[in-house]
């Protein structure tokens, strides 16, 4: 699925179903994160100097059985490590 808007520089593409590089991605971000679990679900990118990603996530913090929306924004340089920028409930 190709549109101008996954094409454009800086533009975010709809959210989408996790590709196994992205799953990398959120799972290197979140390495050494501890309390809310985060489960992505879908995820959004733009293209920048390196790659920003909006994952949309289930979240929770066990043993609690509640359960919200969180969006987790990750930051990925084209050179180093991706890291977390914000986390916003939803």
């Amino acid at each position: 699925m190709t549109t101008a808007q996954e094409s454009l520089v800086g533009g975010w593409t709809v959210y989408h179903a996790l590709t196994p590089q992205d799953q990398k991605v959120f799972d290197e971000a979140m390495r050494g994160f501890v309390g809310v679990k985060y489960t992505p679900q879908l995820v959004s990118t733009q293209v920048v100097n390196g790659t920003n990603y909006r994952f949309k996530c289930s979240a929770s913090m066990p043993p609690s059985q509640v359960v919200w929306e969180a969006i987790v924004e990750v930051y990925s340089p084209i050179e180093g490590v991706p890291h977390v920028v914000a986390i916003t409930r939803i």
